[in-house]
């Protein structure tokens, strides 16, 4: 099997600057941006005193987002709430618009996630620079000892760098696991229902007899087995109802394979990357884009201490 995995496409090139290539991950990030704010004008219009459904909703979004951003970063660091919310939403629905079918994720192109990362590493850096001055900032490289300097460098770049992959890594993989697991099953279902077929309609015939009779022994058969696995304090086995349920599709799609129904339709790859891709593009997105918004919160909230802190600390 060979498996080719290949970065964003390149729809075009802006002959400037040596040339600005417009990728996929270009388009779906610029849609993304265009959706949340298309979605924030349209929610944040025509506020009511009583509010409709829909008001409700999105009020109750916003307190939980800024309960979140009080909890992790104290009250002081409210005003971070905006920005930790864009960035949880432009991750999520960078994740999730690859469920289209034809745009790709932007989180799965590394340069996305690591330009994100950057930026939060650039903020911290930012308002260290702000309570402590640069000298104040350069200080901190070198303690509590000199030789701890360039540990500290290795840190500070490590940072934005393990977010990056961390997010990176799990939607990219997810993605990459999905597209071999359909690759599989197909080259599978390929080579089963040809096998089938290729010995004519018999061989398809005889899978779905077989199957049929399997399913009435054991319909035949369940309420004398549920008897006994009760007497024995176990469950009922469902293997002949399994197996049944496997001849007669066998033999179905084989027949309608041998009759040139379903040439090159890969049967046995519907519907398990589906559900693969339910885990590994909804969950494990809203998982990785709540990680990265929950360390984005943990770093700046370091770096922002609360003002009874930066009194003591003069």
């Amino acid at each position: 099997m060979d498996l080719n995995v290949t970065g964003a496409f390149i729809y075009f090139t802006i002959p400037i600057f040596g040339g600005i290539p417009i990728t996929q991950t270009t388009v779906s990030s610029f849609l993304v941006a265009v959706g949340l704010i298309i979605a924030s004008i349209c929610l944040g219009r025509n506020l009511q005193k009583r509010p409709s459904g829909t008001q409700v909703m999105v009020e109750k979004g916003v307190t939980m987002l800024y309960n979140m951003v009080a909890d992790s970063m104290g009250e002081h660091n409210l005003h971070w709430a905006p920005f930790i919310g864009t960035i949880f939403l432009s991750s999520l629905c960078g994740s999730f618009i690859g469920l289209t079918g034809f745009l790709r994720s932007s989180t799965a192109d590394l340069s996305c996630v690591l330009v994100w990362a950057v930026m939060v590493s650039v903020l911290i850096w930012r308002n260290s620079i702000k309570q402590n001055g640069v000298i104040g900032w350069l200080k901190g490289f070198t303690e509590p000892i000199v030789v701890m300097t360039p540990m500290n460098l290795i840190s500070e770049i490590a940072q934005p760098v393990s977010m990056a992959f961390r997010h990176f890594g799990n939607v990219a993989g997810g993605g990459v696991i999905t597209s071999i697991l359909y690759i599989a099953l197909s080259g599978l279902s390929a080579s089963v229902l040809n096998a089938i077929a290729e010995r004519g309609t018999l061989m398809a015939s005889f899978l779905l007899v077989a199957g049929i009779a399997l399913m009435v022994w054991y319909a035949l058969n369940a309420r004398y087995n549920a008897q006994k696995a009760a007497e024995l304090k176990r469950k009922p086995t469902k293997r002949l109802l399994i197996i049944g349920l496997l001849c007669i599709l066998l033999g179905f799609f084989g027949l309608l394979q041998a009759m040139g129904v379903l040439e090159g339709v890969p049967v046995l790859a519907l519907g398990i990357p589906a559900v693969l891709s339910c885990y590994f593009d909804l969950f494990s997105g809203f998982v990785q884009a709540y990680v990265f918004t929950l360390l984005t919160m943990v770093y700046i909230g370091n770096s922002c201490p609360p003002p009874a802190k930066e009194e003591a600390a003069q």
